[in-house]
């Protein structure tokens, strides 16, 4: 249960720094700006893995979730909770940033601003990235260790310092899901659950590919040993 709280509680402070900046970017006249922003973004989901990472593994997102699942790395059980406790969290999130700025219209959702070509293939690749560096540094399902999550905190920057004008650097179902239900804006919501789910799985598939071969079956065995 500490695990699924912990979920919770990551994926709720993601949202609601990372779409609480743009909100607030937005209102202010652009205070934040983007570089603001994209660093915002970082920041939280370097200071969550270090609050985090040993109790659940500070996930914070469904396609990571399911990459380390698909890895071998996440038991079975564990899935759909987790899954579960992200989306709590991002509604909740977003409901309570909803009640704080009514006047924004759209919450931070992430929309494309390019084609939704450029969109789709922009967030397989830059979740790739994400996918690839977090199942490179994690020990089991758990980022661990000084540098985990200075690495994951800044592939997260940089990916929407460079990509969010066009796509908007999701990169995660959950922070897109919550913004786009409470404030309505679902149109282009497919994209940003199915090209992270996509990208994810090929994070995995490479790391296979420059890993040791069973290199994840042995850190599963390892943890489950020490457990």
């Amino acid at each position: 249960m500490k695990a699924y709280i912990s979920e919770l509680i990551g994926t709720f402070a993601l949202v609601f720094a990372g779409t609480g900046a743009i909100i607030i970017n937005d209102i202010s006249g652009g205070v934040i700006a983007h570089i603001g922003i994209a660093f915002t973004f970082g920041l939280i989901v370097m200071a969550m893995i270090y609050s985090l990472g040993d109790i659940s593994g500070a996930h914070i997102n469904p396609a990571v979730t399911l990459g380390f699942w698909v890895a071998g790395r996440l038991p079975n059980h564990k899935v759909l909770p987790y899954i579960i406790s992200q989306f709590i969290g991002a509604l909740l999130a977003s409901t309570i940033l909803f009640f704080l700025f009514p006047q924004h219209s759209t919450l931070g959702v992430t929309l494309p601003s390019g084609s939704i070509f450029q969109t789709f293939i922009l967030e397989i690749i830059l979740t790739f990235f994400l996918m690839f560096v977090i199942i490179n540094v994690s020990t089991g399902a758990k980022e661990k260790g000084l540098m985990a999550g200075i690495a994951i905190g800044a592939i997260v920057a940089l990916s929407a310092m460079f990509a969010g004008p066009i796509s908007g650097a999701s990169m995660n179902p959950a922070r897109s899901i919550g913004p786009a239900i409470v404030s309505g804006q679902i149109q282009e919501l497919w994209i940003y659950i199915l090209a992270p789910l996509i990208g994810a799985y090929l994070g995995i598939a490479c790391c296979k590919c420059v890993q040791e071969r069973g290199c994840c079956s042995r850190l599963q065995e390892q943890i489950q040993e020490q457990n």
